[in-house]
């Protein structure tokens, strides 16, 4: 190994290299541009933390200028994902990016796209609501395209040698369906379940799932049910809440929402400050009337995500209903070629694409996609598929949707009815949207599409043939799960169960556990009245009530060995806080996961990690399904000491396993941060890199990452 002064000089050399190169590529901020597609002058200030306020004459013009900010500050960005979900990254990645590109054109997310923007052009005529998404999108579009035409771009194209296409309507749409995929796991959950079923058995398999009722609260409480249901003709990762007048120290609502999306650079985020009331100088008589919105966006869709207009504020959590169902399917290929699947005792022609990728610097790969009626065969999706009985996924997003239209009209609702009523057409992902405006008024809405299942819940993969568990439309909307004012004053969503067992339909069983939704609740109930400073900590609060559940049982272990005797007792005076530097939270979190395994390994195998979750180490889970689920497994059974999981083959019982649990996790942290106890900190095994795609080489980190730094909490903390 080359071990001489100069041999870090080369990366270094080159980030600095490529540095000033980028800083050449910087868009211009400060002057006059004349660009093509305005009507009307317009403004765009930029404050000091660099957030674009666009003020313009009229609504075209502010969109045309959100989409030319966007491009800007974003374009490499905005191209990334859009060849994400067209399934063409290999055309600048290379080979390397393939299987994501087989991955989207087998979904067929950019198909699904260009079908949204044919009909939005089609019924744009007949509909004033979809003329006014439709002119949102050009105008933004045309921005975008200005943007790309008048400014350098940035450096990632440079180093990749290609150009950046102009931008479509179908490009926008497409990344709406790419964060709907992100956001729906739950054929993840089915297929690992049903592995688990076949290698334990339904009822064992059964017993590792926590029954969705003891996963902590419920956004709609037993007292509010009659809310949240066809009888009720009057009358839903990442945490919201919204507190009325009543409990704050103004009188006046508090929304607050956190989104957690994966942290990446550029950030999946944009923030924005949208003004079209005529803020410039105006002919004489002209009204004040348009937008203005400010909150954050996303690169490549026009509009505001989550933020708050002049009447009202707004927010999400990620639902997790059960959107994707899979289907076996059987299938039969003709002398002549065709593919053919039953359904019903007939055999029905699939339909079958031919999908070329080009690849950069190799031939071009040809991936057959077949369809079935309940939709793409996705077994090239997952390795250990190969060779299966094909799956086909049923998926809402893979149909046309409208949620460009419930997008435009929550921008400009002006009243918290105006707003529910703009959520009939939010078609997907299924989110938790809280809201407050300004007369005092909250409320919540479960808004979007989900299956009505006549038969079965869709925990596993179900026969495609036999007709059996074909859906049966969705949901009416006003019989989704919400909330107007509920007397307790508040209404907590943290991606956690959303009603109780006598709502009539069936909306999941992947939610996270509650532990976030439980300490929102506690920290409301802890004032009397809430100010804005509180909320702003609540944020940050690094408390988890599983970490303290757990802890529980741990610090009444008794140990001979002393310095097991030191970690029971660090672990008994800890107060449940995952801050960034503490030790006990270091060995809780490495000690849950020591316990899981050792309880799950011997009758899961193989599945065990991917029971728990993968994660940086294997003591550290990743934020998963089954990943939340086998946290609150444990917490279930240090509380069931004659449990049979602890026997791990010779009688073992649930002190013994403990003990074993804290040698290796003793062990695991001195060998990893050293011997002194004081210099085992959380944020030592627990970082957060802001990664970009081309900072995987390791010649260009330097210039794209940012990190590692130490991170606090975890998955059940806010």
């Amino acid at each position: 190994m080359d071990r001489s002064p100069t041999s870090g000089l080369l990366p270094t050399l080159l980030s600095a290299t490529l540095g000033r190169l980028a800083r050449g590529r910087l868009p211009q901020v400060v002057g006059e541009l004349r660009l093509p597609g305005l009507a009307a002058a317009a403004e765009i200030i930029r404050d000091r933390w660099g957030v674009p306020h666009i003020y313009a004459q009229n609504d075209h013009d502010v969109f045309f200028a959100q989409g030319f900010v966007h491009a800007q500050d974003r374009l490499w960005q905005m191209d990334f994902h859009r060849r994400l979900a067209a399934g063409r990254l290999a055309e600048a990645l290379g080979k390397t990016v393939l299987p994501l590109d087989r991955w989207m054109r087998i979904l067929g997310l950019h198909r699904t796209a260009e079908q949204e923007a044919r009909w939005l052009a089609e019924e744009a005529p007949r509909d004033a609501r979809v003329a006014a998404a439709l002119a949102t999108l050009e105008a933004y579009v045309a921005g975008v395209n200005a943007g790309i035409a008048s400014g350098p771009r940035p450096i990632e194209f440079a180093l990749l040698r290609c150009r950046p296409e102009p931008w479509t309507i179908a490009d926008s749409l497409s990344w709406a369906k790419l964060m709907a995929w992100s956001l729906s796991v739950n054929w993840e959950s089915e297929l690992l379940r049903s592995h688990l079923i076949a290698r334990l058995g339904p009822e064992l398999a059964a017993e590792l799932e926590p029954v969705a009722g003891d996963l902590g609260p419920i956004i709609l409480a037993d007292g509010q049910q009659g809310l949240a249901g066809p009888r009720a003709a009057a009358g839903l990762g990442s945490n919201n809440w919204v507190v009325a007048g009543s409990r704050t120290t103004t009188g006046k609502p508090l929304l607050a929402n956190d989104m957690h999306l994966q942290m990446v650079a550029p950030s999946i985020w944009y923030e924005n400050h949208l003004d079209s009331r005529a803020a410039l100088p105006q002919p004489a008589g002209a009204g004040s009337a348009g937008l203005h919105v400010t909150g954050v966006t996303f690169p490549g869709i026009p509009g505001v995500i989550a933020g708050h207009n002049a009447h009202v504020a707004w927010g999400f959590t990620n639902g997790f209903a059960d959107v994707q169902d899979l289907y076996t399917e059987r299938l039969r290929r003709t002398a002549d070629g065709r593919v053919e699947y039953e359904y019903c005792g007939q055999w029905l022609e699939a339909a079958v694409r031919q999908e070329t990728i080009r690849v950069r610097g190799r031939a071009r790969v040809v991936e057959e996609v077949i369809v079935t009626r309940h939709g793409p065969i996705i077994n090239a999706l997952a390795p250990d598929l190969a060779g299966e009985t094909p799956l086909a996924l049923r998926w809402t997003s893979l149909d046309p949707g409208r949620e460009i239209l419930a997008l435009c009209a929550i921008n400009r609702a002006r009243t918290c009815a105006e707003f529910r009523a703009a959520l009939h057409d939010w078609t997907g992902p299924v989110q938790n949207i809280a809201y407050a405006d300004i007369y005092g008024d909250i409320g919540y809405t479960f808004a979007g599409r989900i299956p009505i299942r006549p038969q079965g819940d869709g925990r596993v993969p179900a026969p495609g043939w036999t007709g059996e568990h074909e859906w049966r439309g969705y949901i009416p909307f006003d019989e989704l799960p919400h909330l107007d004012n509920p007397a307790q004053g508040y209404i907590v969503t943290a991606n956690n169960r959303v009603v109780g067992n006598d709502y009539p339909y069936f909306l999941g069983r992947d939610f996270t556990l509650g532990d976030r939704a439980q300490r929102i609740t506690e920290l409301i109930e802890a004032r009397a009245k809430l100010d804005i400073p509180y909320v702003q900590r609540m944020q940050f609060d690094q408390v988890s009530p599983t970490a303290v559940s757990v802890t529980g049982w741990l610090g009444q272990l008794t140990c001979d060995d002393p310095e097991l005797a030191a970690a029971v007792e660090m672990m008994r005076v800890w107060d449940g806080e995952l801050a960034a530097d503490s030790p006990a939270a270091a060995v809780q979190q490495v000690f849950a996961r020591r316990m899981i395994a050792l309880m799950t390994a011997p009758r899961l195998g193989e599945l065990a990690p991917r029971y728990a979750g993968r994660g940086p180490t294997p003591e550290i889970a990743a934020s998963s399904i089954f990943g939340h689920r086998a946290c609150e497994w444990l917490k279930g059974q240090l509380a069931q000491p004659a449990s049979h999981w602890f026997d791990l083959g010779g009688g073992e019982t649930r002190d013994d396993v403990m003990r074993l649990a804290l040698r290796q996790t003793v062990d695991y942290l001195k060998g990893r941060l050293g011997p002194r106890v004081s210099a085992w900190g959380w944020g030592k095994l627990h970082t957060l890199t802001y990664g970009h795609v081309l900072g995987r080489a390791p010649a260009l980190a330097r210039l794209f990452n940012r990190g590692p730094y130490p991170l606090g909490g975890d998955g059940s903390t806010l």
